[in-house]
């Protein structure tokens, strides 16, 4: 790939002459999605957006007091089978829009105060996404981007985001690649979750600058806990310490609700035990790490409904700083 060139459209258009042989992630199924042919993902060249909104669910310096200016995209690059947001992360639901309908939305979000532009699972659709923000900018767009992902990048196509990414929020799911082999389907996510978060890090530091309250740039890395996978847990906080930094900001969730999909699942068919996600805060406490956010144990379920105009059914998310 060429080295990452200092203009912004240059960007967009080199990003977009990827979907010709697509290795947008690690996956590189090399499909010439300009054409139709479509790799795993499912997608051709199109933008596919299932909700637009004020989200207050996010951490603190993200969502602030107005809301992240969430928008969300269909399909993944990855293929979680516990996947919170299932209905449209495993599907095509969704809004087809053409690139100025994106940037009309990236700036309505703006107008409405949101802190942000967030774009979740932004992957598989970045070609259009960065088109569109580039034009949302030239027309007065000034508020942070906001790159919220699964983790499994491909880090050349993460420095080509060098000065249009302006906060990262990658997961970091797996620390062992039999589980990620067995409930995502990507053996090798452990080392390339590692690869991109370092190409994250060198971008935006390893810390959160706010302005207000609310991120302005910097990065915080989210880990769900799963039910019965504490070894997984523990295995994420290691290789981040060893191979990171333990400055990162580190967003533990025990918020995942079991779908319809894993409903009979020895492990992932319940919740998280309040013991065992206090386990791994409390195992990243001992390991040093030094900004991590938090989530009270509880049994309300906080997967989204996409089929409701407004997926979520709840007043925020109940993240924290735990001091």
């Amino acid at each position: 790939m060429p080295e990452n060139p200092e203009h912004p459209g240059s960007r967009s258009a080199l990003l977009k002459g990827v979907l010709k042989r697509c290795v947008l992630c690690p996956r590189k199924c090399r499909v010439d999605r300009t054409a139709g042919e479509r790799g795993f993902c499912g997608l051709a060249g199109e933008i596919i957006v299932s909700h637009a909104l004020p989200h207050h669910g996010e951490e603190p310096p993200i969502s602030g007091e107005r809301g992240a200016g969430t928008v969300f995209f269909s399909s993944c690059n990855l293929g979680c089978c516990y996947c919170q947001n299932y209905q449209i992360s495993q599907a095509l639901r969704g809004r087809r829009l053409r690139t100025d309908d994106l940037t009309r939305i990236m700036l309505d979000l703006g107008i409405s105060g949101c802190h942000n532009i967030e774009a979740v699972t932004p992957t598989p659709q970045l070609p259009r996404i960065v088109e569109a923000l580039i034009r949302a900018r030239e027309e007065g767009l000034r508020i942070p981007f906001v790159y919220n992902c699964g983790g499994y990048e491909n880090p050349e196509i993460i420095r080509w985001l060098d000065g249009t990414v302006d906060v990262y929020l990658p997961d970091f799911k797996y620390g062992r690649e039999e589980d990620a082999l067995e409930l995502s389907r990507v053996g090798d996510y452990p080392a390339r979750a590692l690869d991109t978060l370092r190409e994250m890090m060198r971008q935006t530091g390893d810390s959160l600058e706010t302005e207000s309250g609310v991120a302005v740039k910097g990065m915080i890395v989210r880990h769900l806990v799963l039910p019965g996978r504490h070894g997984n847990s523990i295995e994420v906080l290691r290789l981040i310490k060893k191979h990171l930094s333990v400055s990162i900001p580190l967003s533990l969730m025990s918020q995942y609700t079991p779908t319809p999909l894993v409903k009979d699942h020895p492990t992932l068919g319940r919740r998280v035990s309040r013991d065992e996600y206090e386990a791994v805060v409390d195992k990243a406490l001992d390991m040093g790490f030094e900004h991590i956010y938090t989530q009270d144990v509880d049994e309300r379920a906080l997967n989204p409904d996409f089929e409701r105009d407004q997926p979520f059914q709840w007043d925020g998310s109940g993240k924290k700083m735990r001091d």
